[in-house]
């Protein structure tokens, strides 16, 4: 894994919500599992899908609409450069970008923040939401099948 243990167990420790919530650790893990299995066909990054994986919500401060809640994980993401991560700056400016705009509907980027973008996305199931086609960035994403698979998982039927 990309991720240590020591900087998993930061982010536990700072996550203001339930660990076990629409937005805590199962969700991470799926957002982490969905972007591994994007990047097989797209070829994204495979350390900057991880690192997105658990840090994008990271500074969530409530489960509903927070606004802000991707621009303080990027703010975060910097803090951690150098200490916890040491990342080439090329890597740190997709990771800052992908966690600072993940929530705003975006879908033009680079292939390692598009499928970043799905990754996430493709887990809306467990807020009841069905993901959208529309709404994803990667023709992989977009399979029928694919976002099927990802909604049934998502609600823990998959």
């Amino acid at each position: 894994m990309a991720i240590s243990q020591a900087l998993l167990h930061e982010i536990q420790r700072g996550f203001a919500l339930r660990l076990d919530g629409i937005h805590g650790e199962a969700h991470w893990a799926r957002v982490h599992e969905n972007g591994l299995r994007l990047a097989e066909q797209t070829g994204a990054d495979r350390e900057i899908l991880e690192l997105f994986a658990y840090l994008h919500d990271s500074k969530r401060q409530n489960d509903g609409w927070d606004r802000e809640h991707g621009l303080r994980a990027a703010q975060y993401i910097r803090t951690l450069q150098g200490s916890r991560l040491a990342l080439p700056d090329e890597k740190l400016e997709w990771l800052v970008y992908a966690c600072a705009y993940h929530s705003d509907g975006l879908t033009e980027a680079n292939i390692t923040i598009q499928t970043c973008w799905d990754a996430d996305r493709l887990d809306l199931g467990r807020i009841h939401i069905r993901p959208d086609p529309f709404h994803l960035c990667t023709s992989v994403a977009k399979d029928p099948a694919l976002i099927e698979w990802a909604f049934r998982r998502s609600q823990g039927s998959g």
